[in-house]
């Protein structure tokens, strides 16, 4: 939920919104659409439940919206070609938290 409705949201849904964790970019969900809370007028974003890793970046934490152009969007790590997916867990989460991944 947001308190304004995003001046680009038409060109939103189907795209993406990234989560910052711990200052990095660490996963994505999909924008289904958004809505209108009667109760308090804010915007709900309807997201898609399924959450998608995306390779490590760092990113400082801000408030608002902050849209990404395609270029600048971390890749997904389920299509990696790196072999990342390979790694142990444990180990592929330590070098995600130091953005090497």
């Amino acid at each position: 939920m947001t308190r304004y409705r995003p001046k680009r949201s038409e060109e939103l849904v189907g795209g993406s919104i990234y989560w910052i964790i711990k200052h990095r970019i660490s996963v994505r969900q999909t924008i289904l659409g958004f809505a209108d809370s009667e109760a308090d007028r804010r915007t709900i974003i309807r997201l898609d439940p399924e959450l998608v890793t995306v390779r490590a970046r760092p990113k400082r934490a801000h408030q608002g919206w902050r849209y990404l152009t395609g270029a600048d969007a971390p890749p997904d790590l389920d299509g990696d070609d790196d072999g990342i997916m390979l790694l142990p867990p444990t180990l592929a989460q330590r070098l995600a938290m130091l953005a090497l991944i």
